[in-house]
């Protein structure tokens, strides 16, 4: 018994050491970069056969069970959430928003759709998603108020016209969820999405006071996170069970931006079309990403690449002041060929 134990073992030790050495020039790339990349991270790689082929811990304290900020990252879980509420047959994403915050009415704006927040397209006047302002205190002790604010703002371009990134587009698709679902926005998402993935580390909060942010508020693991992004790469599947349909999945591939005028986007998304709620770093030709990135402000960056089959995550434990976008699309241009 105590021999086969042994055997085993060995055997498991000797699969690990294959699965990283085969991505020796990915572990030598991280590690001669982890100053940069955020010092205490956590990487993981898992193929589209439900494998893990790559983990890297640089700090035995922060595992990959630890809940760390996620940031702009926020905002894929929450297209997904909405996308969770489609298939049910609560809302549609060409659903106008006054439909279920009639204060849009009141300022003439019958035609914002969910669609036009999942993607930054709503034309409202904004201020842009920066770092700077992720700590300031917010004057609004709910997210109602704050969205029936956002209502009341100038128009800056007509709906669908113009990409702005900003926290607007997002936080009304939260407040139309929690207006349907007759819940707080992180009660939903906890109680839909989180659990559906087993994401039992991940949660949107607000230590400052005042609305959960669907756009920046999220913490997560790694663990968790990657659990998400096994869901969509497996076509909305997640240990045989369908959270999100194929067609959601499909849906929210779609690049919603296309020939748009791109009137502010951050560093870690300039050159990059928008689907909903993620960038799109590969396309078909056919208006459908094949690869999206979800980069953060704090230094978090994940991948779906659906051509390839994989997905991908790089998590820090504390926010990156200087986030290094050209260190992560190098480590993407590292990874791709690993599965060509």
């Amino acid at each position: 018994m105590r021999t086969t134990l042994l055997l085993l073992l060995s055997l498991s030790l000797l699969s690990t050491a294959q699965a990283q050495t085969s991505f020796t020039d990915l572990d030598d790339f991280l590690e001669s970069n982890k100053e940069k990349l955020g010092k205490d991270f956590n990487v993981m790689l898992w193929k589209k056969d439900d494998t893990v082929v790559y983990r890297k811990q640089t700090n035995p304290q922060f595992r990959s069970n630890v809940q760390a900020p996620i940031a702009a990252s926020s905002q894929w879980l929450t297209a997904a959430l909405v996308m969770m509420f489609v298939d049910e047959g609560k809302v549609s994403l060409d659903d106008p928003v006054v439909n279920y915050v009639p204060e849009f009415g009141k300022y003439f704006k019958n035609y914002i759709t969910l669609r036009h927040c999942l993607s930054h397209t709503t034309g409202i006047e904004a201020e842009a998603l920066k770092l700077s302002k992720l700590f300031d205190k917010s004057k609004f002790e709910n997210l109602e108020k704050e969205v029936n604010s956002f209502a009341a703002k100038n128009i800056a371009a007509n709906p669908g016209k113009e990409f702005y990134y900003s926290n607007i587009g997002l936080s009304i698709a939260g407040r139309v969820l929690e207006v349907v679902g007759k819940r707080r926005f992180d009660q939903l998402m906890t109680q839909k999405l989180f659990r559906s993935l087993a994401m039992r580390r991940s949660t949107f909060s607000n230590l400052m006071g005042g609305p959960i942010n669907p756009s920046i508020g999220g913490k997560s693991s790694a663990d968790d996170y990657m659990n998400f992004l096994v869901m969509l790469l497996n076509k909305g599947k997640f240990r045989g069970q369908q959270v999100l349909s194929e067609e959601s999945v499909a849906e929210l591939i779609k690049i919603q931006t296309g020939d748009l005028l791109m009137k502010y986007l951050p560093d870690a998304g300039k050159g990059m079309g928008y689907a909903s709620g993620a960038w799109v770093l590969e396309e078909d030709g056919n208006g459908n990403a094949t690869s999206l990135i979800s980069p953060s402000l704090f230094g978090f960056w994940s991948v779906v690449d659906f051509k390839r089959g994989y997905a991908f995550l790089l998590l820090p434990k504390e926010m990156v002041e200087n986030d290094p976008i050209s260190l992560h699309k190098e480590i993407i241009e590292i990874i791709n060929p690993h599965f060509e």
